[in-house]
């Protein structure tokens, strides 16, 4: 049994039929079909406006993001699926905020929804810093079905990584 590394929180009674899916090669498959809509949000202005229409949606009175992007070192470099940084500074008199979303770029051929829960779950830490239930509150406010696509998004990495051939490092 491969270790399912994206799924380790989760109690056994969510990983045994996953497990069963697994052994029986349908586990990309069943996603797919229940997911069969790509997003068109290829490039990192495309991404840039997704994000800027989520949050003028939902968090209108949240700061402006100066960068919004696909970052392809992401995953590699700090086991993160995407990240936000708020940097402020001193300049003459003013301070200077800068705020930044990088998204994974495993999400580029992702399925619209694990899209919107990775920009969902970045967008609340603007208001939000830790992961506790007002940040969950806030991810179900902005989209209702939030700990669904978490999961989903989680087997949908799993399965990725199922598919990925082997290195002979």
């Amino acid at each position: 049994m491969p270790a399912l590394k994206y799924l380790g929180g989760y109690p056994p009674q969510l990983i045994e039929p996953v497990q069963v899916l697994i052994d029986q090669g349908r586990l990309a498959t069943s996603l797919a079909r229940r997911y069969p809509d790509a997003h068109a949000v290829r490039s990192d202005r495309a991404l840039y406006d997704h994000v800027n229409a989520l949050k003028a949606r939902h968090l209108r009175n949240a700061g402006p993001l100066s960068l919004v992007a696909f970052d392809n070192r992401l995953q590699l470099l700090r086991q993160a699926l995407g990240t936000h940084t708020a940097v402020s500074r001193v300049q003459g008199n003013r301070l200077k905020a800068k705020r930044e979303i990088r998204i994974a770029a495993v999400f580029r051929e992702s399925p619209a929804a694990f899209l919107d829960m990775i920009v969902v779950h970045e967008l609340a830490h603007l208001k939000e810093p830790a992961h506790d239930k007002a940040f969950y509150a806030l991810c179900c406010h902005m989209l209702p079905d939030y700990h669904q696509l978490e999961f989903d998004t989680r087997l949908w990495l799993t399965a990725l990584e199922l598919e990925a051939p082997v290195s002979d490092a």
